[in-house]
């Protein structure tokens, strides 16, 4: 696979197929390389996670940096790419489908585009606005030469707004909009994801790995996922390894940790390989 146009098929097709499919989120080029090492078909980027390795808070990343980072993972492995791009990094419609633009220019076939404001005081931008938000995404995705898939995610769960009525609207309101895949992420039993899958007519992502998010591919496919996240976790499990470990050294003057971590040769070998 090389060209941006095969990609975009390639990635689009996954979500048309039968049954769910897991797009692992990686936070640099080498978690990229392995993760395609493992067989995985596609890879979505987190900006928490990529926050995190550069010891900053999720959201803190800037629009100029946060492109060079998607390029890295881009260029990392010959997978079809998509980009959490946040809030598209600016609250007008115009800024949003400029991000699209801008995305698209760094080989990337998806994005998704969140409905959060960012204002602890009112951390979900009203509805009309957020159609307009994902409306001015996907006219600017859908005018790509090459097939981008636009991705809406309705935040109210992640900002503790459990009202899945109203985060059922949204995804409808923004599948009107054109969105090509919904997202709602906290989203934890089986019977609140049910009603979501069978409330819309568009592909749905479900993010695990959240605390409580328990289900498994399986389960997730019977009642009609079609995309699996997993955000932070992977780069959270991570870091908890080796906050755990440079715990130990400190608190017990021990090393037992290095008793779990992949030998030398085996991830140096993977390495060479990819």
């Amino acid at each position: 696979m090389s060209t941006q146009t095969e990609k975009g098929k390639v990635f689009r097709s996954l979500h048309e197929r039968d049954g769910a499919f897991i797009i692992p989120n990686p936070w640099d080029v080498g978690t990229a390389r392995l993760l395609k090492s493992l067989g995985f078909e596609a890879l979505a980027t987190t900006s928490a996670g990529f926050a995190f390795s550069a010891g900053q808070p999720d959201n803190t990343i800037g629009r100029d940096r946060m492109m060079i980072h998607v390029a890295e993972i881009v260029s990392a492995t010959d997978l079809p790419v998509s980009a959490d791009l946040e809030s598209g990094f600016g609250e007008s419609p115009e800024t949003v489908a400029e991000t699209i633009q801008l995305a698209s220019q760094t080989g990337l076939v998806g994005g998704s585009i969140e409905d959060r404001t960012g204002s602890p005081d009112s951390p979900i931008y009203e509805l009309d606005l957020a159609v307009e938000r994902i409306r001015a995404a996907a006219e600017a995705a859908h005018a790509l030469p090459f097939v981008f898939t636009l991705t809406a995610r309705a935040e109210n769960y992640i900002v503790g707004r459990q009202d899945l009525k109203d985060t059922i609207l949204r995804l409808q309101a923004y599948q009107e909009a054109g969105a090509d895949v919904l997202y709602a992420p906290g989203l934890k039993s089986k019977e609140d994801i049910t009603t979501v899958v069978r409330s819309v007519d568009r592909p749905v992502n479900v993010i695990m790995g959240l605390q409580g998010s328990q289900l498994s591919l399986s389960t997730l496919s019977e009642i009609g996922v079609k995309r699996v996240s997993v955000g932070s976790a992977l780069s959270r499990a991570a870091m908890g390894a080796f906050l755990r470990a440079a715990t130990e050294m400190k608190m017990h003057g021990t090393f037992t940790f290095a008793e779990q971590a992949v030998t030398f040769k085996e991830i140096n070998t993977l390495f060479q390989s990819s």
